[in-house]
């Protein structure tokens, strides 16, 4: 690996974040040298954005240091502009450490031709020229301008006029625009809080190999696993383990395997102290009482029943000791109980029906104006779909017209009597304050919530079961709105993006649910990873036109069809 002398490591030593009454950060260390690429992984609440926030700088630890590069970059949820700011001034912005290098080149330049070479002042000059020179080389400088188009290009912003206020983009644009913004400068470390998402497949393999030739450090939180996959060098798993927080070296794939494994060490190691824990309680509780002396003595004893007895009784007595002295130690040294990790457990996502060969749902030159064009499209009983296609080509307007939530133009044919489940990307509720449990109770009434335990769904934790819905997460109200579609299967399960905002397990047990059953589930995603591992039909939609790209015609792939 190239090795980078200008640009400085992002170290952290022993960092402790307390929220609340909870210790998010317990004494994390990392050195993050230039090259790494290092991503952040587990579960929400782990600790992944606190950690970015505190390495940032944004955050102050409750205890611990951090030594960053001056010239850091983080990206933030929100840009750091009003909203009648336009593009060309966040272009500015990043390029102006490159113009500053090359402006600052020319002067010294300029000086150098004036100050006479035996002039104590030439090697000064020279000696700063030369600083400035390697950090304009390292940042690219001269290349700065083309780099701006190109990523601008590269992350699908190429077409939009430098005039344009960011209060006139969605809030994807910003995002991307936020990310293109430090691509640009090429900071010594770079932090970034999922930065795949609001990208299509183009985008997201652009920032990919920008980031791999990034020479700085690279940290990112991501549930992303083909991105954590394709970019980093090592991964940080911040969910419990024996040990605190471990890093793996190598990439997601690598890391599953390394997980499993540090998982099986972890429960055998501690299934094997309980079994030891148990023997020595008994040899230390049981045995001297078991094998006393003064037990009754038969007449064979008795001629040599003193000698015995004592011989015996030191015998007890040494054993009980040693179980006793090895019984405190393990108790007070032993590892403790690996965590029960959430495990999706839905049985089968979908209801059964009326087994015939008639479609659930078709659709007949459906159109939504602006937004969605399909020709042609059945569901059937059994059906497994996945929706693929760019921002914009209408995934979840598809969604919403199969759900019956959205008119349409055309054709729409529903089977009479068709329960129809839809979860959605932006979940909410209509009473915030009530807890998870009540929630999850009033929706499905007593007796269904009875029969299918949110506990039992592997969903939520039951610390978060009393917690208020409007204090979940958003990843949290998500699997919510998902334990209570499963939990009263309907017959047709949209889902649209589902694992957004997933720790990777998670994801991967809701993709091992969606393999044969009753019903019929379509999925709208974005998901690289969930896509390269689809077993049913895809949907690949085009965006209509004027909406981002040309339009063209949808088409629908078997698994046959797959190279």
């Amino acid at each position: 690996m190239l090795q980078h002398p200008a640009r400085p490591a992002l170290l952290a030593h022993d960092l402790v974040r307390t929220l609340g009454d909870r210790r998010v950060l317990d004494g994390i260390s990392l050195t993050a040298a230039p090259g790494r690429r290092i991503g952040l992984i587990g579960e929400n609440g782990a600790g992944k954005s606190t950690l970015l926030r505190v390495l940032a700088g944004l955050d102050a630890p409750d205890a611990g240091t951090v030594t960053r590069p001056a010239d850091l970059g983080f990206l933030h949820q929100e840009m750091p502009y009003d909203a009648d700011a336009t593009i060309a001034v966040v272009l500015d912005e990043a390029l102006r450490e490159a113009r500053e290098d090359l402006a600052e080149l020319d002067r010294i330049g300029t000086e150098l031709a004036r100050v006479p070479e035996d002039d104590p002042a030439h090697q000064e000059l020279l000696d700063a020229y030369g600083r400035r020179l390697e950090q304009a080389q390292d940042r690219e400088s001269w290349d700065a301008d083309r780099r701006a188009a190109l990523v601008l290009d590269g992350l699908g912003l190429g077409a939009f006029g430098h005039e344009r206020t960011l209060g006139s983009l969605s809030g994807g644009q910003r995002g991307r625009l936020a990310l293109a913004a430090l691509l640009v400068r090429r900071p010594s470390a770079l932090l970034l809080d999922e930065p795949t998402n609001h990208l299509d497949d183009g985008a997201a393999a652009f920032l990919e190999e920008q980031l791999r030739n990034l020479p700085g450090t690279v940290v990112a939180a991501s549930h992303d696993r083909a991105f954590l996959d394709a970019v980093c060098t090592d991964l940080i798993d911040l969910d419990p383990a024996v040990d605190g927080p471990v890093r793996y070296g190598g990439d997601y794939s690598a890391y599953l395997a390394h997980k499993r494994a540090e998982r099986e060490r972890w429960e055998r190691r501690y299934a094997e102290e309980q079994e030891e824990l148990e023997q020595l309680r008994q040899t230390a509780g049981v045995t001297a009482h078991r094998v006393a002396p003064d037990r009754g003595r038969t007449d064979n004893e008795k001629m040599g029943y003193g000698h015995r007895a004592g011989r015996v009784q030191h015998q007890i007595s040494r054993r009980v000791r040693n179980a006793t002295r090895r019984l405190e130690e393990l108790e007070r040294t032993g590892v403790g109980e690996p965590p029960r990790p959430l495990r999706f457990a839905a049985g089968e996502l979908t209801a059964r029906g009326e087994e015939d060969s008639g479609p659930l749902v078709s659709l007949f030159a459906t159109r939504v104006p602006g937004r969605l064009s399909v020709d042609d499209l059945e569901i059937s009983p059994g059906d497994r779909l996945l929706i693929t296609g760019g921002n914009g080509a209408g995934k979840s307007t598809l969604l919403a017209v199969l759900a019956g939530r959205l008119p349409a133009e055309g054709e729409v044919h529903r089977r009479g009597g068709l329960t129809v489940g839809l979860l959605t990307q932006d979940t909410a509720f209509d009473r915030p304050d009530r807890t998870v449990r009540e929630t999850y109770e009033r929706t499905l009434g007593a007796r269904r919530a009875e029969k299918v335990p949110l506990s039992s769904l592997g969903l939520l934790r039951e610390t978060d079961l009393d917690k208020p819905v409007g204090q979940l997460s958003v990843g949290q109200r998500r699997r919510l709105a998902l334990a209570l579609l499963v939990a009263r299967p309907p017959r047709l399960l949209l889902l649209d993006e589902p694992t957004n905002h997933l720790s990777p397990a998670l994801c991967d047990e809701l993709e091992a649910a969606f393999g044969p059953g009753p019903g019929a589930i379509v999925v709208a995603s974005h998901d690289r990873w969930l896509r390269r591992r689809w077993q049913g039909r895809e949907l690949c939609l085009t965006p209509e036109p004027g909406q981002g790209g040309d339009a063209g015609p949808s088409h629908v792939r078997d698994p046959a069809q797959r190279r």
